[in-house]
């Protein structure tokens, strides 16, 4: 008997020891930058908290600026919300919309068996409700280590400024604005802007903030003297989070369109172009988000209203979600590249025509809000351009 219970215990043992080598969970460290929001920040000397709107108390320009950005936006931005929910979901998304870890509820220390779906959390004693709303706010790029960073410094501040403009540079909005990898067979993150632009024309002599932060002079603070600043709406794609709210925007492209004549004869073919030319940014447009798209429009109708033609074309990316994350088009149009788009037709009768020429530029289509229950107060998007010509056929 004595024997028998020996052997149990003996294969109860072994049985652990296999268990422990090849079945126990283990918590693997976070590696990936993107992984890991930026450490807890204790209030700089001189400040009151790490709120935007106290920060604004003083520099009142900037904070109306930064109002307008879509970085203010970056947390409740109802897309992101609904994207947030979803099971698929992982931990990390929140990372660059809420960079702080005093903005997150939870602090994730490792994942279990490396598994994103897995981490390890516990509660952050420091989180800041408040702070959280604010997303992408003044402290998410201007406090590091407990410190104010900034591009200059002056004895006048009634705090501390650690001058390190390298932690201010374009590698700052690449952290965010370059994330390219494949999370899960269904998730791809594909944020590829920092890429294109090294790709592109202006690397080595433009960077993101000479676009999205232009140069102005002024004061930092009212009462203070001028000096050179940068403006705070890091302006964009022009398409507002909310339709109660406004924000500024950057035209990648410029438009050329057609200037037709008066008249035209009779069964004379009509062609109308419209040049589209990405002439300003140095990264494709649109770029960012692989949802984002320009429609072109062209209609030919009679004075009257009676529909003779309409071509539409789109330039963005097409993308197949399920059951695999994978790109199946690209249209985005490189620096400095330029298309044309026409519109032809033999016109069979006389009388006044009207040509329509617009261009929207689009956040993500009507299905995908609809899907996401995104409500009919969320932009999915602008016009960009809106031309109407009109001529005789005689």
């Amino acid at each position: 008997m004595k024997r028998i219970i020996y052997f149990l215990i003996a294969i109860g043992f072994i049985g652990a020891v296999v268990y422990a080598i090849f079945f126990r969970e283990k918590v693997t460290p976070l590696t990936e930058s993107w992984e890991k929001p930026v450490p807890h920040q204790e209030i700089p000397e001189g400040l009151i908290s790490l709120k935007s709107e106290d920060c604004g108390v003083c520099h009142q320009e900037h904070y109306a600026e930064w109002k307008l950005a879509t970085h203010a936006h970056a947390w409740t931005d109802l897309q992101f919300q609904a994207e947030l929910q979803k099971e698929s979901s992982p931990f990390m998304c929140i990372n660059c919309h809420i960079p702080l870890q005093n903005q997150q509820e939870e602090i994730v220390t490792g994942l279990i068996n490396g598994d994103i779906y897995r981490p390890v959390k516990e509660r952050n004693p420091f989180f800041d409700r408040e702070l959280q709303q604010e997303g992408i706010n003044c402290a998410s790029c201007h406090v590091r280590n407990n410190e104010i960073i900034g591009t200059k410094g002056t004895g006048m501040a009634p705090h501390k400024v650690n001058v390190a403009p390298e932690l201010l540079s374009e590698n700052l909005c690449i952290s965010c604005h370059n994330a390219n990898a494949v999370i899960t067979p269904t998730l791809a993150c594909t944020f590829e802007t920092g890429d294109e632009w090294k790709a592109g024309p202006f690397y080595g002599e433009k960077n993101c903030k000479d676009c999205h932060m232009e140069e102005v002079e002024r004061s930092l603070v009212p009462g203070y003297p001028v000096r050179k600043s940068h403006r705070h709406f890091f302006s964009g794609s022009g398409i507002p989070k909310f339709d109660s709210v406004k924000t500024t925007m950057l035209n990648g492209y410029n438009f050329y369109p057609d200037k037709l004549a008066k008249s035209y004869l009779y069964e004379e073919a009509f062609i109308y172009k419209l040049k589209l030319k990405n002439e300003n940014a140095g990264h494709k447009v649109p770029t960012g988000d692989p949802e984002r798209f320009f429609m072109i429009e062209l209609t030919l109708s009679t004075e009257a209203g009676k529909l003779i033609k309409t071509e539409r074309f789109r330039i963005g990316e097409e993308w197949e979600w399920y059951p695999e994350a994978k790109k199946l088009s690209d249209t985005n149009m490189l620096p400095g590249e330029e298309r044309t788009f026409r519109l032809e037709t033999d016109i069979n009768q006389k009388g006044t025509y009207v040509l329509k020429a617009k261009v929207t530029k689009h956040r993500l289509n009507k299905e995908n809000a609809e899907f996401n229950n995104l409500g009919e107060n969320y932009p999915l998007f602008i016009t960009v351009f809106d031309e109407l010509q009109t001529f005789e056929v005689n």
